[in-house]
């Protein structure tokens, strides 16, 4: 008897699994909170050198400004440099005694030297605004450099929090990374400096890895194949409900401290609610621990309904189940390349993740350019990520998750290609085409998480998403330096992220497809397992397979 038979007596998809999904969706919905925070934590106004005041009996400033401030290529006064000294102001009288100065054909300009002023209609304060940071021009560097410390620490943390989870355990590890979630962001908020906030967000970001490696295996673990698909894309819902609940607290809150309060507070609650969250009985059975194994099983077949008492389900039955999986071994990162199979996927789902994080975040970040502002932009990137959900729901059923994982991050790589063919008036067709390669790249994540769990075994299952998470918060924290390479060709960063993603859509092409496939308990189970040479295979469990 395998773990498989054991979930079908207590009940692979009831009550028990239900309420599951939701006391784990709180840290879903606090990913995208913190993920895509940067959007309006490290906003940009539009913003130009602090100048002396305006004389009392001067009424003409956009002449005021004229003298003060040169006027970049496309027309716009310069943000970031001022005049030496002001230019002759024409027709105008600035006062008694005071002349006019000698218009020069080349006037000497000077940077921003008594600091900037912002113009605060749509945010208050953001952290390129803040009093003696002024992250902007020769500083925007720092700016952008805030979402990579962040996405640093994710990889860090994805690492740390794949290992220690699955020697540990999912529950324990889970109270870990809300506690340090909580701990460092009010730590984050209260900051006096920019280096204070640098390496508080990176820790931050440490600690919220574990909700991205811990969620998605730990409610799997407790799901039977026919519902593990239905289950994960509806989990992946309450990611799309943060994405469009930050358009909103971003729009009610302007100020960065108290936005950023707003997002963390929610975990204190998310704490109280692991009381109700189970251990994973499946990790319990490969570290031996039987007993607790048991009770957890007994407990899912009275919520479920199912008349199981301690006699059909009995300890010993347990125990022989747990002396075929238990792990006698620690599992460590070089375990996923001992083998051939297990080496192989490794190394696709590192490529894949790297190409969805990238192109994801590439999107995410940059709103800019659309012709909506920077809070409707956010809430329709959230909106249309809800059809993206149907569609990989619809497609992991009946076109796998090998097609569907290539197939949509060949539709972003698209996406973004084509729009680098729409000229400057054509802005409504370049908005349709970010909206769409947005889409599709939230497609390619929701599969991404369902397909990695699937292929890896039990006993490496955190630690694969762990090294995979690694590779793809590495992409994660180069989208947006990436996005500086716009000053080297102002099409450059969207021809990045679009060559990235269809990188990764023809490796994922490469991975073995798990449609229908038990998960794998062991690394031996792995490595039997053998691609599908038929529909009428493919579909069989894969213990049926390995026969």
């Amino acid at each position: 008897m395998g773990f498989e038979e054991l979930l079908e007596q207590v009940g692979g998809f009831g009550p028990f699994q239900l309420r599951n999904v939701a006391l784990l969706a709180l840290p879903r919905v606090l990913l995208p909170l913190h993920f895509l925070l940067p959007i309006f934590l490290a906003a940009v106004p539009a913003h130009r050198c602090a100048l002396p005041g305006v004389p009392a009996n001067f009424s003409h400033q956009d002449a005021w400004l004229e003298a003060h401030l040169p006027r970049e290529p496309d027309g716009t006064l310069s943000s970031c440099l001022r005049f030496a000294y002001p230019q002759a102001l024409l027709n105008t009288t600035l006062g008694e005694g005071q002349s006019r100065g000698k218009l020069e054909d080349e006037p000497a300009t000077v940077p921003c030297s008594q600091g900037w002023e912002y113009d605060r209609s749509e945010f208050s304060s953001t952290i390129a605004t803040e009093s003696q940071w002024d992250l902007v021009c020769e500083q925007k560097g720092l700016n952008k450099a805030v979402s990579t410390f962040f996405f640093t620490g994710v990889l860090v943390g994805a690492v740390a929090f794949g290992y220690l989870s699955d020697r540990f355990g999912r529950r324990r590890l889970l109270l870990v990374a809300y506690v340090s979630t909580l701990v460092l962001s009010l730590a984050s908020a209260a900051s006096v400096s920019y280096v204070m906030f640098a390496i508080t967000r990176t820790l931050t970001g440490s600690a919220l890895a574990g909700f991205t490696i811990i969620v998605m295996p730990l409610e799997l673990e407790w799901l039977d194949v026919e519902h593990r698909t239905v289950a994960g894309v509806l989990s992946s819902t309450f990611w799309t409900g943060g994405v469009m609940l930050l358009a909103l607290v971003g729009y009610l809150i302007r100020d960065w401290r108290w936005l950023l309060l707003a997002v963390t507070l929610p975990c204190a609650p998310g704490i109280l609610s692991l009381w109700w969250v189970p251990e994973s009985a499946r990790w319990l059975l490969t570290q031996g621990r039987v007993e607790e194994a048991h009770r957890y099983l007994l407990h899912c077949a009275r919520l479920n309904g199912r008349p199981v008492g301690e006699d059909s389900l009995s300890q010993e039955a347990v125990s022989k189940v747990a002396a075929g999986e238990r792990v006698v071994r620690r599992p460590s990162y070089l375990d996923l390349f001992r083998t051939r199979q297990l080496r192989h996927i490794s190394l696709c789902c590192m490529v894949v993740w790297f190409g969805v994080n990238f192109s994801y975040y590439g999107l995410s970040l940059d709103v800019s350019g659309l012709g909506l502002n920077t809070y409707q932009t956010q809430l329709l990137f959230g909106v249309v990520e809800l059809p993206s959900k149907l569609l990989v729901y619809l497609s992991v059923r009946h076109a796998g998750r090998r097609l569907t994982q290539a197939g949509t991050l060949l539709g972003a790589g698209l996406a973004l290609g084509t729009r680098l063919l729409m000229s400057s008036d054509m802005k409504s067709w370049s908005t349709a085409l970010a909206v769409m390669g947005k889409g599709f790249s939230e497609a390619a994540f929701t599969t991404a998480y369902l397909f990695t769990s699937e292929l890896y075994p039990t006993v490496l299952r955190q630690t694969g998403m762990g090294l995979t998470a690694l590779v793809g918060r590495l992409g994660g924290s180069l989208a947006p330096l990436a996005a500086l390479l716009d000053g080297v060709w102002l099409s450059l960063p969207k021809l990045a992220y679009g060559g990235i993603a269809l990188l990764a859509a023809c490796t994922a092409l490469l991975l073995p497809e798990t449609r229908q496939a038990q998960l794998p308990e062991t690394i031996q189970d792995v490595e039997r397992k053998r691609a599908p040479t038929s529909l009428q295979e493919e579909e069989m469990p894969m213990k049926q397979v390995q026969n």
